[in-house]
């Protein structure tokens, strides 16, 4: 089996630092991995192999993070040796030294994190790849652009990250949502024998709190849904496009964005939800084609005038116009004097809370989209005749 040893080369300039590397010997034949950390002659003990740190030195909290860091180097170099012996296989020092620099360019978190999402958008998981790359985008914030190992994250710097959202004003599903992309990040590590799981995440917030009441009842739906905001399109189509969310079950945005001419055959909508991929089938009302005759017919094959241009890149237009939806609906909230945050998703909440409200079965719509996950609801959902969905979309229209 090999051994590492961490040594200390002075500079031969009088004054100026020296460099901290690790001697491994194998088979008798010696290796040295250099690293970047640098030290005074004063700040080394050669009899300990360790660092000095003194109470009153000035250098305390750089030193303190230098032997934290030597700690997971040397850590990380007996994992390779170990798995290296247990391989069976014959190995030398250098391939040691190969193997921990691969690590350290392959197993940081951005690094590892990256590959991720770059598997994710090669396997058409768009969406998914978003959360993961906001998510990167975040930590990295609060990292202030320092990446770090993935061995190295620790359940103290997860709870500063958590203490640093919050005191960013953070809501806590949020906070939650990221902490959660990392521990998956985290946990594909492990399950990948890169890292061994220390649980940093055991001390932060990573369920799913109950949320803010949204939904709006039929008399305020009803109020916004007849405002007269013909001088002013951009409200107009923002509260259009909300309200063609309420008729169309609570739809979500990204689902009506991408939604195809050719979906709508014979009186029905077909799709499948971007977000679960389950097939959903929709009864097309006449209150959704008034809806639509209002706006010239869209060149591009999507049914709704959400994305017109073909050819351009799609998924910034989606966002781009659920983004000036959101924040003309504000303006609308404020119009008819409402506290709840008004954005589309407010459509889809109102919608099984009319449901609720109109004596539609639990099994129709599960206690207005009330369930801790969406899944639930979903599964309730499919097990359905869809005319049964339906009958509950005609009551649920015809009291708007």
């Amino acid at each position: 089996m090999a051994s590492v040893k961490v040594k200390f080369r002075p500079s031969k300039v009088t004054g100026r630092e020296g460099t901290i590397y690790y001697q491994i010997i194998h088979d008798r034949k010696p290796r040295q991995l250099h690293t970047e950390y640098r030290i005074m002659s004063d700040e080394w003990d050669a009899h300990r192999s360790s660092l000095i740190i003194g109470r009153s030195c000035k250098r305390k909290s750089l030193l303190l993070s230098m032997r934290k860091h030597i700690h997971c180097d040397m850590e990380r170099l007996m994992r390779i040796i170990s798995r290296l012996d247990g391989s069976g296989l014959e190995y030398t020092a250098d391939d040691i030294i190969n193997e921990f620099n691969r690590y350290s360019n392959d197993y940081s978190l951005f690094n590892f994190t990256e590959s991720i999402i770059a598997k994710l958008k090669q396997n058409g998981r768009i969406r998914t790849s978003e959360a993961y790359i906001s998510t990167l985008h975040s930590f990295r914030k609060f990292r202030k652009g320092e990446d770090i190992m993935l061995d190295s994250l620790t359940s103290e710097i997860m709870e500063a990250y958590e203490a640093w959202l919050y005191n960013r004003r953070v809501v806590p599903n949020t906070v939650s949502f990221y902490t959660r992309i990392l521990r998956a990040v985290y946990n594909r590590a492990v399950e990948d024998n890169i890292i061994e799981n220390r649980s940093p995440f055991r001390h932060v917030f990573t369920r799913i709190d109950k949320t803010v009441k949204r939904a709006l009842p039929i008399p305020i739906l009803r109020e916004i849904k007849n405002l007269d905001l013909s001088p002013k399109p951009a409200l107009e189509y923002a509260r259009d496009m909300f309200i063609m969310s309420f008729y169309l079950r609570g739809m979500s945005f990204i689902d009506m964005a991408f939604l195809k001419k050719s979906d709508l055959k014979n009186g029905y909508i077909t799709y499948r939800r971007h977000k679960t991929g389950q097939l959903l089938i929709i009864e097309w009302t006449k209150e959704m084609q008034l809806l639509l005759d209002k706006y010239p017919a869209n060149k591009s094959e999507y049914l709704l005038p959400i994305i017109r241009n073909p050819g351009t890149n799609e998924r910034c237009l989606y966002r781009n116009a659920a983004y000036r939806i959101n924040h003309c609906l504000k303006t609308i909230a404020e119009k008819v004097g409402i506290s709840v945050p008004l954005t589309l998703y407010v459509a889809r909440h109102s919608w099984a809370s009319a449901a609720k409200a109109k004596g539609i079965p639990i099994s129709v719509i599960s206690e207005g989209m009330g369930h801790s996950s969406e899944v639930t609801t979903q599964i309730y959902l499919a097990s359905l005749d869809t005319s049964v969905v339906d009958r509950a979309n005609h009551i649920i229209i015809k009291s708007l």
